[in-house]
């Protein structure tokens, strides 16, 4: 293909004594006018590529259908009020809903009605404890800056707002409605110009008041990349608030008595170890940590008492499980009038549900589950009761919520399903386990309209691999129209995530964050090897972290797939810290600014990994230049990159979007850049949905 014309700079630079090249440094500047002829260029390259993919309109009227099933999330109940939210088919945002007592539904919030443009999205929202009022927040153009806002539930009136620098913010409520707990970052003004997205600090606030009066609670003096949490007690008394540096895997905890001063006082800190406190109902500081249990357990302290706050003290109430990871848990009333944890557990990458006497005396039964899927929360009403709600999603069923009642212990039952536009396709999931280059058996969801491989079909391949994200089952509209067109959809779940609790994680991070591609390249070979597919027939697929998984093995491994489709993607792992977010990654990956830790990065760097002359497998980037969490300059670097150096006939395109971020988007949007993806990945990898026994797109 002829490419556009990239100046290859003759900058070598050394680094702790490695020199290091960066011949596409001038593509990091948007503004560069050089960057900008470069990017028309690759537009109208990506535009003419695209458009003549055979199954664009076959996947897009596909896509169309299933992307455009509904989404209903859980509950949150304030009294006799719950909030939650919903999508039905046709709608580009979810939205924002009331339910009153006598079963009166209102809208609150709707983004589309807010900006008929689909820019604008709902980013989080926090009903008050009585329920009569609710905090929420907005960003627009993919910027995920998120502004606060305050409004009357009753009445619809706007109470407050925008409150400015809330992204990333939690919201906990004081009695009354009158004055909450948030996070906000510092004016502008009073930081360094490149660190105007850090420096948080935890403010208390009026309702109304000028943000410019609140009070400082906590954060003067913390490492500029610090996340915090804050969490109330209902009745007012107790503060717990939490902060972690960037991404990293440990937490420190503070937990203030309002009634009594309202100093925090230190919990854990300086502890290699994730902790979430709160003072439930009953009084007693629950613990949801992986302090000394790395498949997290559940257990309880007195926040009266500092003398229980010593983790040889905790009383656990859910131990540390050997096959199970505990990810989340809610309090509910048992038949018997004693108190219960509902607990949710991942086995394998599939959630299961089970029952605990809440004083510790152990498990008292399990919760059947409609299927091998996700529990992505549990809840129950904050004030007691025998009922909990259960948000549940699988391969072939959009996130819906199913209810459990304590006193009558049996199978869920529907709550609220949401709909699908267009018939979900025959689909089977298969486990099965790669066995990585150390021997570390890597699980595997293998989907497809057969269930077996009675002969290799065109595959994608799907992974993450990093950050504690675990890839549970879920509905997805993209791996649906594959096996819809005949092919197979495989998702690998690697080291560098949670399935498999903390150990898992750390498996896969810093200097063993190698142990994620070779579980990859893996999970590629077991698919060739069982039949599935060939080496001509398989795609692999990845998005932001997992854009960097599927970089590295591109350019480590460029003879295992014939297509490549690598979104928002991580790949020049030397100077990632300095652009977005990426200084808050650095204990996820580590830091070019130390000798050894810069090794580890140019190790698998894709950047600095691509050679001339080797024949690349076509590779489509999907970037957005709103992205401010990965700088869209990963996918022009790469992409200049291997436009210069490979010996293939397979393509090398750039698809880049504006006015979009890294995170929610109207599902138009959506639509269109899968159709996209999956047309190239089909074009490459054979996919004829003629082929089907039903001679088209099932």
């Amino acid at each position: 293909m002829r490419y556009p014309d990239a100046p290859r700079l003759d900058l070598v630079e050394d680094l702790h004594g490695h020199a290091v090249a960066d011949p596409y440094r001038w593509l990091e500047d948007a503004e560069d006018p050089r960057t900008v002829a470069w990017s028309e260029a690759q537009d109208a390259l990506a535009a003419e590529v695209l458009a003549g993919l055979p199954l664009r309109a076959e996947f897009a009227a596909r896509m169309q259908e299933l992307v455009h099933a509904g989404a209903v999330g859980l509950p949150v109940w304030r009294g006799a009020r719950a909030f939650s939210t919903r999508r039905d088919p046709g709608q580009e945002h979810a939205v924002l809903r009331v339910t009153e007592a006598d079963g009166t539904v209102r809208v609150l919030v709707d983004p589309m009605a807010l900006d008929p443009a689909g820019t604008t999205t709902l980013d989080a929202w926090s009903p008050s404890i009585e329920g009569d009022r609710l905090a929420y927040q907005l960003s627009v153009g993919g910027d995920e800056e998120s502004q606060l806002y305050v409004l009357d539930v009753a009445s619809g009136e706007l109470l407050d707002g925008p409150v400015d620098r809330c992204r990333y913010s939690p919201v906990a409520w004081l009695p009354g409605g009158e004055e909450l707990f948030y996070v906000r970052r510092l004016a502008p003004e009073l930081v360094p110009a490149d660190e105007q997205q850090f420096h948080r600090r935890v403010w208390r606030h009026r309702v109304g008041g000028d943000p410019a009066d609140d009070v400082l609670v906590h954060g003067e003096g913390s490492d500029p990349a610090s996340y915090f949490g804050v969490h109330t007690s209902r009745d007012g008394r107790w503060l717990v608030v939490s902060r972690s540096v960037g991404t990293a895997p440990r937490d420190d905890v503070w937990l203030a008595d309002l009634s009594a001063g309202g100093a925090l006082r230190e919990f854990q800190v300086g502890v290699d170890a994730q902790t979430s406190a709160w003072v439930a109902r009953d009084g007693r500081l629950w613990l949801l940590s992986d302090r000394d249990a790395p498949r997290w357990r559940l257990a309880v302290a007195d926040p009266a008492e500092p003398a229980t706050w010593a983790p040889a003290a905790w009383r656990d109430v859910v131990p540390e499980q050997r096959d199970g990871v505990l990810s989340d848990v809610t309090l509910v009333d048992g038949p018997d009038g004693g108190l219960q944890v509902l607990a949710v557990h991942a086995v394998d990458a599939t959630d299961r549900l089970s029952v605990w006497a809440a004083d510790g005396s152990g498990r008292t039964g399990a919760v059947p589950a409609p299927g091998a899927g996700s529990v992505s929360g549990v809840v129950s009403r904050p004030e007691g009761g025998s009922e909990a709600w259960v948000g549940y999603t699988d391969y072939a069923t959009p996130p819906s919520v199913l209810r459990w009642d304590a006193g009558t212990p049996g199978a869920l039952e529907d709550w609220e399903r949401a709909a699908v536009a267009g018939a979900v396709p025959e689909l089977t999931v298969v486990e099965t386990h790669a066995t990585s280059a150390d021997g570390t058996p890597v699980h595997l969801f293998v989907l497809s309209g057969t269930g077996t491989p009675d002969a290799p079909r065109p595959t994608v391949l799907y992974g993450y691999g990093g950050f504690n994200v675990s890839l549970t089952p879920a509905y997805s509209a993209q791996a649906l129209s594959w096996v819809a067109a005949g092919g197979v959809w495989a998702v690998a779940n690697l080291r560098g995530g949670s399935e498999h609790g903390e150990d898992w994680h750390r498996a896969g991070m810093r200097e063993r964050k190698q142990n994620v591609f070779d579980d990859f390249v893996a999970a590629g070979e077991h698919l060739v090897a069982g039949g599935w597919t060939t080496h001509a027939q398989l795609g692999v697929f990845g998005g932001s972290n997992g854009g960097l998984l599927v970089g590295a093995t591109l350019t480590q491994r460029p003879d295992l797939a014939a297509a490549v489709v690598c979104s928002a993607p991580l790949l020049d792992m030397v100077r990632y810290e300095l652009f977005g977010l990426g200084r808050t990654w650095n204990d996820e990956y580590g830091t070019a600014d130390d000798a050894t830790e810069l090794g580890w990065l140019l190790g698998y760097s894709p950047y600095h990994a691509v050679r001339e002359g080797a024949a690349y497998p076509a590779v489509l980037f999907t970037t957005f230049e709103s992205d401010t969490r990965v700088h869209p300059l990963h996918g022009r670097k790469l992409a200049a990159a291997l436009q210069h150096a490979t010996t293939a006939a397979a393509p090398v395109v750039l698809r880049r979007e504006v006015s979009v971020g890294h995170g929610a988007r109207a599902v138009s949007r959506t639509v269109g850049l899968a159709a996209d993806q999956l047309a190239f990945l089909a074009r490459h990898t054979g996919l004829d949905p003629s082929e089907n026994s039903e001679g088209g797109l099932r």
